[in-house]
């Protein structure tokens, strides 16, 4: 057995091999794709489209640009940025072909066929040539990437210079009592939430775990750092339930 074959990560509080993250995060979105907005919805009582709003607010999507959306699910981001920018084009990646196929059913995806792709794929080797995007977004995907520094890298490749990356993600509240609160409706809430709605509690245990092992703040920010990435900041959401992280390919 190598090196390789004997590294393990986390798949929520279970340590698994690197080898089989992918395939267990593809079972859980494949379970939960058809009703997967409706308990964004039910999760956070709407709060999520608000985050994703500021997300626009902060990228501020100009006329032309080019918008690679990973993790892009059944393309919130992707929806938003077209809205905003008016003319552009946007490629939706994700590793589960269930959350695309959800996507193209949506009344957004059908008048703006003409400016979209829905392209399946890995965040950590993207199908795509070097300086091809304008934007890059991942939003609540980079905590499911089996090695996030990997897919912070494959950003800085395959945007331009001047191209921008935009991260958008669950975080550590720095507040005791607030994250006391959050995670005692995280763990005993959503996952109840999953069975009702989705019919699948485990997949939403899973996703309450690996929100509480993603790095804070400052750390995610150093490896945006790491990737090449500069004028990097962060702003919380929510006293920090959320998080949006920035950098630029200068």
């Amino acid at each position: 057995m190598t090196q390789d074959s004997d590294k393990t990560t986390h798949f929520g509080f279970t340590d698994v091999p690197e080898s089989e993250k992918a395939g267990r995060v593809q079972g859980v979105f494949t379970s939960v794709a058809s009703k997967y907005d409706v308990m964004n919805d039910a999760m956070s009582f709407g709060i999520h489209r608000i985050w994703k709003d500021a997300m626009m607010d902060w990228l501020a999507p100009r006329a032309g640009q080019r918008l690679l959306d990973v993790a892009g699910g059944t393309g919130d981001i992707s929806f938003r940025f077209l809205d905003r920018a008016g003319r552009g084009h946007s490629t939706v990646l994700d590793l589960t072909e269930s959350m695309l196929v959800e996507g193209r059913k949506r009344a957004e995806a059908a008048s703006m066929a003409d400016s979209l792709d829905w392209v399946v794929g890995d965040a950590m080797k993207l199908p795509f040539a070097d300086n091809t995007f304008d934007v890059y977004t991942i939003s609540f995907g980079i905590r499911n990437v089996t090695r996030p520094q990997e897919a912070l890298n494959e950003a800085f490749r395959v945007l331009k210079p001047g191209g921008r990356l935009m991260v958008l993600e669950f975080s550590q509240i720095p507040n005791d009592l607030m994250q006391w609160a959050y995670d005692l409706y995280s763990f005993n809430i959503i996952p109840k939430m999953g069975q009702m709605i989705a019919g699948d509690a485990d997949s939403y245990q899973y996703l309450v775990e690996s929100i509480r092992k993603f790095p804070d703040q400052e750390t995610f920010l150093s490896m945006v750092r790491d990737a090449g990435f500069e004028n990097v900041k962060y702003r919380n959401l929510t006293m920090g339930v959320a998080c949006l992280h920035s950098g630029w390919k200068l």
